[in-house]
């Protein structure tokens, strides 16, 4: 089961198909730069337990804004090779070491929370990585789709998700502003026309 949720692809494979964006084509040498990373920093943990260690699938399907996800019980790493393309080395440097933490965590101790102690304890004593939960990676190169939503003071643009859960009555959001609840643009522009003209 994954801390997120990613759909599968083969291992080593060049170019990534994200479902209908155009295919990205991810250079062998960041590919080898990743494993070199992965390595590394998986020869220090069984450095530091004493035993070794299968070296994780590595996979470049994660989607969205998710640098990457750590899938425990296939002992799996998905990365998201859009921001791995824009950040290099500094995207393997943090979140090669990230979810790599994860899947050790899971080995060394089972089920606890995904960023919790044994985590930052993994990160920092035994990877040497600063533990940080989140990535600050610019997401401008990320293709977007929004949903365009209104209140009575302003448009507002929700993510695929958040439209989702409001489509399956999962959620509702209301503008900060004046507190309306925020409905679809369609159905708010269908409704302001039935509204009679006032003089």
């Amino acid at each position: 089961m994954p801390l997120d949720g990613c759909r599968c692809l083969h291992r080593y494979r060049g170019t990534v198909n994200l479902g209908a964006m155009k295919p990205v084509r991810i250079p062998i040498a960041l590919q080898q730069a990743v494993m070199r990373c992965l390595r590394s920093k998986l020869l220090l943990a069984e450095t530091h337990f004493g035993r070794e260690f299968a070296v994780p699938l590595i996979n470049y399907q994660q989607r969205g804004t998710s640098a990457g996800t750590a899938w425990l019980e296939k002992w799996e790493i998905r990365l998201n090779p859009l921001l791995l393309i824009e950040n290099q080395q500094m995207f393997i440097d943090e979140v090669v070491p990230h979810e790599l933490a994860h899947l050790l965590v899971y080995r060394q101790f089972g089920r606890v929370a995904p960023h919790g102690r044994e985590w930052r304890w993994m990160m920092s004593q035994v990877l040497h990585t600063s533990p940080s939960r989140t990535h600050n990676f610019s997401l401008d190169a990320l293709p977007t789709k929004t949903w365009s939503y209104l209140c009575r003071c302003q448009a507002h643009s929700l993510t695929v998700r958040r439209h989702k859960r409001v489509q399956r009555g999962e959620a509702q959001y209301r503008c900060r502003h004046c507190g309306e609840l925020l409905r679809p643009a369609e159905r708010q522009t269908s409704q302001l026309k039935a509204l009679p003209e006032r003089d």
